[in-house]
């Protein structure tokens, strides 16, 4: 494979998992099943938790699918432009991880939407679904614990985030790629989340009900 066509390949993945990822759902399902503009509810986040906040666990649990798939498939795409290529495997991961980064970046600053988005952790799980399944289903036990026991989805986002390096070094030693991104990826997380850190920090941070939310001026994290 020359350089170009490698170069073209690369360019492709990136551009097509920023594009593909930068598809606001959540106001997609607002607007045309509840006739709602989520940017003038709750935070004004189009992530899976303002979706939950104001419109109910069902129409969550879709935005939160729909989010984790727009990180799946650009990781997919990325393995299989890479498919033929003569690259070790640290190559192919950095395809991929560019890729789920690409994704993260159009959820949160979509082209589509004023630059505007949601905190891009369940496209950051679909990328690494493909990228590390068996850490994947680790962080998402660790995730749904921390939901039950705490109750705020900020706080449980960060902690999981923490322990992503852990779970990529305890599973994963071998491809210090991975372990690298897994270290990068944390202070990304916390700096997403810095408004939610400081309501954690004085106590303003709402807890998740099942119900939905009774003051949509809440703010919170998805």
């Amino acid at each position: 494979m020359s350089i170009l066509d490698l170069a073209w390949r690369v360019a492709a993945a990136v551009a097509f998992g920023y594009l593909l990822a930068g598809v606001p759902f959540g106001v997609i399902v607002a607007r045309r099943f509840y006739h709602l503009d989520i940017t003038t509810v709750g935070s004004g986040n189009t992530g899976a938790t303002n979706i939950f906040r104001t419109l109910g666990w069902k129409a969550a649990l879709a935005v939160a699918l729909l989010d984790v798939a727009k990180g799946v498939v650009p990781a997919l795409v990325a393995r299989f432009l890479l498919a033929d290529a003569a690259w070790p495997t640290s190559g192919r991961d950095l395809l991929i991880i560019a890729a789920g980064v690409a994704s993260m970046a159009g959820h949160m600053y979509s082209p589509y939407f004023r630059l505007r988005g949601g905190k891009g952790v369940a496209t950051a799980a679909g990328a690494i679904l493909v990228l590390m399944p068996k850490v994947f289903f680790a962080l998402l036990v660790i995730f749904v614990l921390l939901i039950v026991i705490v109750r705020i989805v900020s706080a449980a986002s960060i902690i999981t985030a923490l322990a992503l390096p852990l779970v990529t070094w305890g599973l994963y030693a071998d491809r210090l790629v991975l372990l690298a991104f897994a270290c990068a990826a944390v202070p990304l997380v916390i700096f997403a989340h810095r408004s939610n850190i400081v309501r954690l920090m004085h106590h303003e941070e709402p807890r998740i009900t099942m119900g939905r939310a009774s003051d949509h001026r809440q703010k919170e994290s998805s």
